[in-house]
């Protein structure tokens, strides 16, 4: 015990607080902080997501005009989704379905997945010398289908400004399951601004649509707020499996750095919406793209687990 403080909380640690009021009442939240500059807010009535992110007091995330929204709020109904869409730094997009609305073999999915919206069955933490770990396990099961589940670990050092997110998913159904996640990590002002600096060192870069690729040749640039922005999205590959994006703000000297195996997370989006209040940077590595999980059942980029099968995956976020 460090003999010039009187409670570890004064340094770093847990604290465990309850909202009041609005949409996001009663709902449990996680306060970290590591002593090393590097604060979290996390969610347990949300997958154990992360909705705040900040080091050394400069907000590094996009906190939408949602808000907080509890489960209770949740409306699966086509793209009902971004009513509740917190975004936050991290909301796990998945598990049965990963982007737009559509029907596959007769299952009608909603919008990005149900798996953000729930909360999560049991939640706690520990801490040793050198890190401080969020627990969570989240199950998505429902009669006479999918039954998956999702244990995850966050890692938070006490050594470094670095975070680890490990997520063991399975299935614990009898039957062949799809299933697709999307780590959608948002940057927000003022990491965010028109003079941020992008680096994605892909070795292909694909517009998603029409609208992308008119404006294809800044997919890197960053731009002030605009009326009426569209969004704009890009796929990024890395064949050599290193999967790596950074965004770094010259005026305030601090960055966010990801990495994580494209072998295993091969569908790296970068979302670009420079829209008024709608003003986010999503960079977002998951197992698939959100083209609709038929589509990407056509393309034979579908994963699936077998009963009893699990899967990890694993994504480390550096603050620089």
């Amino acid at each position: 015990m460090n003999p010039y403080i009187g409670h570890p909380t004064q340094l770093w640690g847990v604290e465990e607080h309850r909202l009041v009021g609005g949409k996001g009442d009663g709902m449990r939240l996680y306060e970290v902080r590591n002593g090393k500059g590097l604060e979290m807010t996390l969610s347990p009535d949300r997958n154990g997501d992360i909705t705040r992110l900040l080091c050394r007091g400069i907000n590094l995330s996009y906190l939408s005009p949602c808000g907080y929204v509890a489960p209770a709020y949740y409306d699966k109904t086509g793209s009902n989704w971004l009513q509740s869409f917190t975004a936050g730094f991290l909301t796990t997009c998945g598990l049965q379905a990963v982007g737009s609305p559509c029907v596959d073999q007769g299952e009608e999915l909603p919008l990005h997945g149900s798996i953000g919206n729930l909360p999560a069955q049991t939640s706690f933490w520990e801490e040793d010398d050198a890190a401080i770990r969020i627990h969570t396990l989240t199950r998505d099961e429902v009669i006479f289908g999918r039954k998956l589940t999702l244990r995850r670990i966050i890692e938070i050092s006490k050594e470094k400004n670095f975070f680890t997110i490990t997520d063991e998913i399975a299935n614990t159904g009898d039957r062949r399951e799809p299933v697709e996640i999307l780590y959608h990590m948002n940057m927000g002002y003022p990491l965010l601004d028109e003079d941020s600096v992008i680096v994605i060192p892909s070795a292909e870069v694909l517009p998603r649509d029409d609208h992308a690729a008119q404006d294809m040749a800044n997919w890197m640039r960053m731009e002030k707020p605009q009326p009426g922005y569209q969004e704009r999205c890009y796929y990024h590959k890395f064949p050599d499996g290193k999967g790596f994006a950074k965004i770094s703000q010259p005026k305030l000297g601090i960055g966010v750095e990801i990495s994580f195996d494209a072998k295993e997370l091969e569908g790296f989006v970068e979302w670009k919406m420079m829209g008024v209040r709608d003003y986010v940077l999503g960079l977002e590595c998951g197992n698939c793209y959100p083209d609709r999980r038929d589509v990407m059942r056509r393309m034979g980029m579908l994963k699936f687990l077998d009963p009893g099968e699990k899967k990890v995956y694993k994504v480390t976020v550096g603050i620089c």
